[in-house]
């Protein structure tokens, strides 16, 4: 029995007490990373390829209890890889018809926590660079590095 499994919880109830439609929609959720996703991987690549080194999932400011994906603490730039699914992509997100209205609270708590770090950093005289999971990865390289390279001097 694993680490978090319960005497007599069959998969039935957990998935009744559960966000997810069904047992199978669960575990495919549970399967997402939170870091070192292959976009990130492909954007962080890209980056050192160019020659940047970078903090990754750290904290750009001590106070702030958030992690970002990648940190270039010098020249104070962030830069967040954000999924088109879990941040509401303007292009590409469609909200699923089962659950409909916790997915719709859900990205909104992502939505409005991504405002709330992008508005902390900026107080911190931080940039956040946004990169969706769609963007292409070597033009996104290309862009931070110009941004990078233009805070340090």
């Amino acid at each position: 029995m694993g680490c978090n499994a319960v005497p007599g919880n069959r998969v039935s109830d957990v998935a009744e007490q559960s966000w997810a439609s069904s047992p199978a929609t669960r575990r495919a959720m549970q399967g997402n990373r939170s870091r070192d996703t292959k976009p990130e991987m492909a954007l962080r690549r890209a980056l050192h390829a160019r020659g940047l080194r970078y903090r990754v999932c750290a904290r750009p400011l001590a106070e702030l209890r958030r992690k970002v994906d990648i940190v270039f603490r010098p020249s104070r730039v962030a830069v967040e890889v954000y999924g088109c699914f879990w941040h509401g992509c303007p292009q590409h997100h469609r909200r699923p018809t089962a659950n409909n209205a916790y997915w719709h609270s859900k990205i909104t708590r992502n939505s409005d926590r991504d405002s709330a770090l992008r508005q902390e950093l900026e107080r911190a005289g931080w940039l956040l660079v946004v990169v969706w999971e769609h963007d292409d990865m070597e033009e996104a390289a290309r862009r931070i590095v110009g941004v990078v390279e233009g805070r340090r001097k």
